[in-house]
């Protein structure tokens, strides 16, 4: 089972913060749990490992085996929370180059929609090649500029490539149940389509069919997934410190109250890249308001260590590290023996890689620690979906408890606004003609 502990953690915040944490830590699980709290429209993920659309499920895992079977690629279209959380979970357990993994027998994923390179999308239609493929459009609305114009090239090029008819069949629409443009797309063309629930925000969003769809075709067992996230969502029910997510929320707002500014979350794993792209988004977006919140960062050890690690063990005191430990690799490799030892290496020949791991990742704590950097330690018991549903479930509890400890509403996200529309005015979309020119004349245009 996931556990969360610290190191040395009485050097940096006082000894009683659990005890002094643990008031405004049962309010705001109450918050969660009855739904009392602001943003409360969008809480329906803390029930959704169990109280998900079971049939809508099982057309996920019916959907997933008809693309493995006439696909040898899947384009997921979609932006932040729409694709990272699958991403992440696609790298983690199967591998980043699951692209280039030989003899295996579920289609290449590629994810687009979610910038906009026209050689990031160029490269995507040239790696296709002249292979079947089918697309997942996920977007609430269908008109977030993104994936929405991602969208219009992949659809463009499946209708040519299949005609109109023959597209119908490979394009999956992941988008809101009854209003909005992408759905009544869906509905005229008759695509197959799934639901964003509407009591869960983008961010949360990786144990539905937003993330399960890619996810299944890659051929994960979304069942073990979800399973994992279901004895988790048990676990927090749990109004105390028996509750990790109560551990995690607790020191996080400690050391924030005591001025540290910057959280960067680490692994040793480079598989969990994009897993920890998918939590910076989690926590940046979740806390992130009316000038509050910590700054979520991450870094990959111990690749990291010989870049990041000179500033993280002897810059500005404004940052701690979360690590998150994964327990055993799925292989055993152990350091062969060299006659000549040219490399001076013979004293770790017989260890496997993940002892040595284990001891950098060590000699990294107490360096850290003792250089002033707090260290904070998740750990989960080993790299499969199950597990990895129990880390998702536990993040995204800790990150509302972490919100309502804030003061702010950890569901929605108004400064993303912000941008979207500069960009519409600028493009020239229709009723920003007022802000186009004050734009303009701002850029001296």
């Amino acid at each position: 089972m996931l556990n969360v502990k610290s190191f040395q953690i009485e050097h940096f915040i006082p000894a009683n913060y659990q005890e002094a944490a643990a008031p405004r830590l049962a309010e705001a699980q109450e918050k969660l749990q009855k739904g009392t709290g602001l943003g409360h429209e969008f809480t329906d993920w803390v029930r959704l490992p169990v109280d998900y659309d079971k049939e809508e499920f099982a057309r996920i895992q019916a959907a997933a085996k008809k693309i493995q079977s006439d696909s040898k690629a899947l384009v997921v279209i979609g932006i932040g929370g729409s694709y990272l959380g699958a991403r992440g979970v696609v790298e983690y357990l199967c591998s980043p180059n699951y692209n280039q993994k030989k003899n295996k027998k579920t289609p290449n994923i590629y994810f687009c929609g979610n910038g906009l390179s026209a050689d990031a999308m160029q490269e995507v239609f040239d790696l296709i090649g002249d292979d079947d493929f089918s697309v997942n459009v996920i977007s609430k609305s269908g008109t977030t500029t993104e994936p929405a114009v991602a969208f219009r090239f992949f659809r463009d090029a499946l209708e040519k490539k299949y005609g109109k008819d023959g597209a119908k069949s490979r394009i999956y629409a992941t988008t809101d149940k009854a209003r909005g443009a992408l759905k009544s797309l869906a509905n005229e063309e008759g695509w197959e389509s799934f639901v964003v629930p509407d009591g869960v925000g983008g961010r949360y969003s990786v144990l539905t069919a937003v993330g399960l769809l890619p996810i299944a075709v890659a051929g994960i067992d979304i069942t073990e997934l979800m399973g994992g996230a279901a004895r988790m969502m048990e676990t927090c029910r749990t109004a105390s410190f028996e509750n990790p997510a109560w551990t995690y929320a607790a020191l996080r707002d400690a050391l924030y109250q005591k001025g540290w500014s910057i959280e960067v979350l680490a692994c040793y794993d480079p598989a969990f890249r994009f897993m920890l792209e998918w939590w910076k988004q989690l926590y940046g977006e979740s806390e992130g308001k009316d000038g509050k919140g910590l700054f979520p960062a991450s870094v990959e050890f111990t690749a990291d260590l010989h870049s990041m690690g000179q500033y993280i063990q002897a810059g500005r005191r404004i940052m701690f590290e979360t690590v998150v430990r994964l327990g055993a690799s799925e292989h055993e490799l152990l350091v062969p023996r060299d006659e000549v030892n040219g490399d001076g290496l013979n004293f770790v020949a017989g260890k496997s890689m993940d002892y040595i791991r284990d001891k950098a990742m060590e000699g990294t704590l107490l360096a850290h620690t003792e250089g002033g950097v707090p260290n904070v330690i998740v750990e989960t018991d080993g790299k499969s979906a199950g597990s990895l549903g129990q880390l998702i479930y536990f993040f995204e509890y800790a990150c509302g408890l972490s919100g309502y400890l804030l003061e702010v509403n950890p569901f929605d996200q108004p400064g993303v606004e912000a941008y979207k529309k500069n960009m519409f005015a600028l493009l020239g979309k229709p009723g920003y003609e007022a802000q186009k020119a004050e734009l303009e004349a701002k850029l001296g245009k």
